[in-house]
């Protein structure tokens, strides 16, 4: 199988939330010079699950925290929303952060000494916003912790704990979600329940899913499946089959 763009998507959306254009990240210099990243340029249409997969030291990690605000290009440039995240201050990409993204990260980041419904609402309490109770009433019956609400995490398995994180990712509605190995911590059943939320985040609620993985069968739920070897995308591809995903993998590895 060729390891080539091989797939249709634009590399610019005209409906993108996510923009990247030549994004390089360079660590260390002379000799011990990496290129984690080497000229990626992609974009994310609103409304889809996009997975981003690759060996290890491919540059995914990096990939999705320069898209996320979480670390600074070497050059090149990122759009959330429309804005180009280069020129912004700390306080402003604090922000931008906490008012355009959300994360679910693979091991939840719930505060334990906080309620299920304490955690899903934290975000938007520090930022000083009152949630909408119709939509958090929303979130609640689509992760179905609506009996697990008082609980407190070490109360709550872990597909519970990290339907609490999904819920608190989307409580205020972002422009795109990130995920970093949302489901690495969880069994296959866990695993595909945490997965079907993601995907009904995307389906019914029109959220946008940007999420690093190396499971083949979480990403067989994107839309789309970007692979990355040595910084560089190599293939960007619709959707996928855990088969076909696996076939790539090794190709690359």
């Amino acid at each position: 199988m060729s390891t080539e763009i091989t797939s249709t998507p634009s590399a610019v959306a005209t409906d993108a939330v996510v923009v990247a254009t030549d994004l390089t990240k360079i660590y260390g210099e002379g000799d011990s010079e990496v290129r984690a990243l080497d000229g990626v340029s992609v974009s994310f249409p609103k409304g889809q699950v996009a997975a981003v997969m690759g060996p290890a030291g491919s540059g995914k990690s990096t990939l999705m925290h320069i898209l996320a605000g979480l670390d600074q290009p070497t050059s090149g440039s990122v759009l959330v929303d429309g804005t180009e995240l280069a020129g912004l201050n700390d306080q402003k990409l604090t922000l931008l952060r906490r008012d355009k993204i959300g994360f679910v990260f693979q091991f939840f980041n719930l505060l334990p000494m906080l309620t299920a419904k304490e955690n899903i609402e934290l975000p938007m309490k520090i930022a000083g916003s009152t949630p909408d109770p119709e939509w958090q009433a929303t979130l609640v019956e689509a992760t179905g912790l609506g009996t697990r609400m008082t609980h407190k995490p070490a109360e709550l398995s872990g597909g519970q704990q990290q339907r609490v994180a999904v819920a608190r990712a989307l409580l205020s509605k972002p422009a795109v979600i990130f995920g970093d190995e949302p489901t690495g911590t969880l069994d296959s059943k866990t695993s595909s329940e945490v997965l079907a939320l993601l995907r009904r985040a995307v389906d019914e609620f029109g959220q946008t899913v940007i999420m690093v993985t190396h499971d083949a069968s979480a990403a067989a739920i994107a839309d789309r499946t970007l692979f990355l070897r040595d910084g560089k995308i190599v293939r960007d591809a619709g959707h996928l089959s855990a088969g076909e995903i696996l076939d790539t993998i090794k190709t690359l590895e």
